[in-house]
């Protein structure tokens, strides 16, 4: 799992191909925000332990810092309304 020294670190799951994941790391590039992405294709055990973190079975899962976002929906949603910004310079 990731290193959460960093409060505002963005963490990223998801599969290579998956469109919302894709969607998601591209929200993220275009603000230039600094993200780990780690694909959990082919990897029962990681995607057991996003479940258990999340309660979400689907991917892509976020977390900034120790915060669960959602998965693309809930990111996209919170880069609209600004809530995204806030979350990333508290």
């Amino acid at each position: 799992m990731a290193n959460f020294e960093d409060l505002n670190a963005v963490t990223v799951y998801g599969t290579k191909f998956c469109p919302y994941c894709i969607a998601a790391r591209q929200l993220l590039d275009a603000k230039n925000v600094a993200y780990q992405y780690t694909a959990v294709d082919n990897n029962p055990d990681l995607r057991e332990n996003i479940l258990k973190r999340s309660g979400q079975r689907t991917v892509p899962q976020i977390w900034i810092g120790e915060q669960h976002i959602g998965g693309f929906t809930d990111l996209r949603k919170l880069a609209l309304n600004g809530d995204l910004d806030r979350l990333l310079s508290a």
